[in-house]
């Protein structure tokens, strides 16, 4: 008993130690200087809105207010300076750029609506606003949609469906109407309509349980909700099981006449939300356990630890670990941004960030076809809901809370939105066993493998995307998107399985293809870089050493890029597997100091060129693509490019119509990654992360004059001895305290038996 008390209390003395992070002795440069990237606070948020509030000329509502005719503000976040301003301040000791906020409003109480974008400053007590002048105006219809609008989409449903209820009671059980814990919900896709300035969505509607997106009921509505009056919006089409019909009111007649092919979801009838009980039987698209493995297991698994608390140094929004060095924020709109990215005091990269995520489908329900998710325009930034320690982070993990004004009237505080943890790879960095060759070795070397992740999510409705940036000991630095959550699906028809796969008696899981655009801002060793290639080629010449035979031996193929068209690489093409952004400097052996982009994908090209609506994701055509740095084309997508595709205010491809120089300049690498996602049975109830990775590694090459982990401490030596124990070297001592590992050892003979 005593035995196990005392280890209790190490245990929690030990998890109470690597919950905090250590801070004393932190230059005091970094983070101060960090500040200037971070995220509003909560009192910058309200008083940006107080000052917005304050300007009657405005006349804003509450964004809450129940009409669609009014002034409101929809979005608050930091309004990132300009670069050259930044690098002023940063490496010259110049003023800090003014601190701003961007406001975005949306103007829907006059004749003409519009959507205006505000920089507001200076930040903690703004006291002036300038209207930001977008390179495109965006339409009134490609404004995201507001939970008030949501509110009133659901009462139009409800509304217009009431001659369906007795249809809905026959074939699903639940209903709109008087439906207590038996309800009917929906889910909307996008773009809305056919053409720019429309606001026509496709409706799935579901049965509302756990895992609703997996229940549709065999009906989609068309709903026209573009009028500023709610009392003009219409569902204009209707699809039940395959067939069209023109109102609600004509499939509940045909209905009701014994006309309509209806199908009675089968099974056990899904209790509604709320009345769920442990005992019930689970649903399928319900995480309750069940089945059973061959080898069970009723313990808990490994997990990490760190007894003597974090070797990162974290303060507001500033992280040092090892050489590393570097600032984050996440933006509301379109979510994690690393900036001021250093290793060894030099900066690599000045920016890394999530541009924007698509998910583009095919189906043979009209919302199957219809689907293809910006999800920018979804909020993707601000959809970052709290992460559980354990399961979405190692509970060593330090937690971070941010705060969104996203369609609010006030900050709304986000609890452990990100987390920031090291932990072990599984495998060493680096390893070499140096074998006699008689049973014995000269020595083993090995240096433990250890990262530091910073890692958020989005939950953009039914999926989840994982984002992390992985910062290893030797300057490689990985981002890497995880796809999981549940799958986008329809109902089943025969039909629909060229689009997709049965997942269900009436589930259809729709055919996708994810795709992730990464802004890479590189500074390699200073803002002027270039772009170059290294390839394969193959030579076949004379023996020189036995003439009479051909000698056929890899050579390198080193291609310079000096414009922006030509470093503009299209899916289909062959794109070289060294991708280097080069500096003037060159390091002792002649060799330009250099980072290689080496991107992990299986992404292709989805969408045609020419597609109306391939305009608001042209960047979708390039793997990579790369251009000098411009203040106006600081983001490749927007969040108005969902709802109004055809007419988007950010078109990537005019990003490269200029095709300007990039030798010796400041470069931006857009990079594109994603993977066609087939869904199949093992898909229930949810997408799983492994295979469903994607991302790119940012690499020295040529860089440093050696491995810059040399600089670790967790490298082991082991020295054989001809008596006695063989000689270990270590440079960190073995931990002393309740959860030291066994003790290292090493053999390192191989005999005969």
């Amino acid at each position: 008993m005593g035995r196990e008390s005392l280890a209790l209390g190490c245990v929690l003395a030990a998890i109470l130690a690597l919950q905090m992070v250590t801070t004393e002795n932190l230059p005091q440069t970094l983070p101060s200087k960090a500040q200037l990237f971070a995220d509003l606070s909560a009192q910058e948020l309200k008083s940006v809105h107080s000052f917005l509030q304050s300007h009657q000329e405005l006349r804003l509502q509450a964004s809450g207010t129940p009409t669609m005719a009014k002034n409101s503000v929809f979005l608050i976040e930091m309004l990132l300076p300009k670069k050259q301003h930044v690098l002023r301040f940063l490496d010259t000791g110049k003023s800090p750029p003014v601190r701003e906020a961007r406001a975005i409003i949306f103007f829907g109480a006059q004749e003409h609506p519009n959507i205006t974008e505000f920089a507001v400053g200076p930040l903690p007590q703004p006291s002036y606003m300038r209207a930001l002048s977008p390179r495109h105006q965006p339409s009134w219809a490609s404004r995201p949609i507001t939970s008030v609008e949501y509110t009133f989409l659901f009462n139009t449903l409800k509304e217009a469906t009431k001659p369906l209820h007795q249809f809905f009671l026959d074939t699903t059980g639940f209903s709109f109407q008087n439906c207590g814990n038996q309800c009917l919900t929906f889910t909307d896709v996008s773009p809305r309509g056919l053409a720019s300035g429309q606001r026509r969505s496709w409706i799935i509607l579901q049965r509302h349980v756990e895992g609703s997106f997996l229940h549709p009921t065999g009906l989609e509505l068309l709903v026209d909700h573009g009028s500023m009056d709610v009392q003009r919006w219409t569902v204009e089409q209707v699809w039940y099981n395959g067939k069209f019909y023109q109102s609600p009111e004509e499939l509940a007649r045909k209905y009701a006449d014994g006309e309509v092919d209806a199908v009675i979801l089968e099974g056990p009838l899904p209790k509604g939300k709320g009345t769920e009980s442990p005992e019930d039987p689970p649903l399928f698209s319900s995480y309750k356990p069940r089945g059973d493995f061959p080898t069970p297991s009723h313990i808990a698994g490994p997990r990490l630890v760190q007894p003597h608390g974090p070797r990162y140094r974290l303060q507001g929004n500033s992280v040092l670990y090892g050489g590393w060095s570097f600032a984050f924020c996440l933006c509301s709109s379109s979510g994690p941004q690393v900036l001021n990215l250093h290793f060894g005091g030099e900066r690599i990269a000045y920016e890394v960030s999530v541009q924007e995520a698509v998910a583009l489908y095919g189906g043979h329900t009209p919302a199957g076809m219809q689907t293809k998710y910006i999800d920018v325009g979804w909020g993707l930034g601000s959809v970052s809901y709290e992460l559980a320690p354990g399961i979405d982070c190692p509970e060593t993990a330090t937690f971070l809370d941010t705060f969104h004004y996203y369609d609010v009237d006030d900050p709304v505080l986000y609890p452990r939105a990100l987390c920031l943890f090291e932990m072990p790879t599984g495998v060493p960095l680096r390893r070499h066993f140096d074998s006699n060759f008689s049973g014995g070795f000269n020595f083993y070397a090995g240096l433990k493998g250890h990262v530091l992740v910073l890692r958020t999510t989005s939950t953009v409705y039914n999926y989840d995307y994982i984002w992390d940036f992985i910062f290893h000991p030797n300057g490689v630095m990985e981002a890497k998107m995880h796809a999981t959550g549940y799958v986008h699906a329809t109902f089943y028809t025969p039909e629909g399985q060229r689009y997709g796969t049965r997942l269900h008696t009436h589930l259809l899981g729709n055919m996708h293809t994810h795709l992730v655009h990464y802004r890479v801002d590189m500074d390699v060793a200073g803002t002027k870089n270039s772009f170059q290639t290294l390839e394969m080629k193959l030579e076949n010449i004379t023996n020189p050493w036995s003439p009479r035979h051909p000698l056929v031996q890899p050579t390198l193929k080193q291609t310079r890029y000096s414009q922006e068209r030509q470093a503009a690489f299209r899916f289909g093409q062959t794109l070289p597997k060294y991708l280097l952004f080069t500096s003037r400097e060159k390091n002792p052996w002649g060799h330009e100091r250099s980072y290689r982009l080496q991107i992990h994908s299986m992404a292709e090209q989805v969408l045609p060129v020419g597609l109306p609506e391939e305009r608001a994701v042209t960047w979708a055509r390039y793997p990579l693509a790369v251009t000098k740095y411009r203040e106006s084309e600081r983001c490749s997508s927007s969040i108005y490019n969902q709802n109004d595709p055809w007419d988007p205010p950010v078109v990537f491809q005019k990003f490269l119509h200029n095709n300007e120089n990039i030798e010796n300049e400041d470069l931006v690498a857009w990079v594109t990654v994603g993977f066609l996602h087939i869904p199949h049975s093992e898909d229930i109830p949810n997408t799983a992360t492994p295979g469903n990775s994607v991302g790119f590694l940012l690499r020295p090459f040529n860089f440093f004059t050696e491995d810059p982990s040399l600089a670790s401490r967790d490298t082991v030596i082991v020295w054989p001895r001809d008596k006695g124990p063989n000689y270990i070297q270590q440079w960190i001592p073995e931990d002393t305290d309740c959860l030291r590992p066994p003790p290292f050892s090493y053999n390192g003979t191989y005999r005969p038996v």
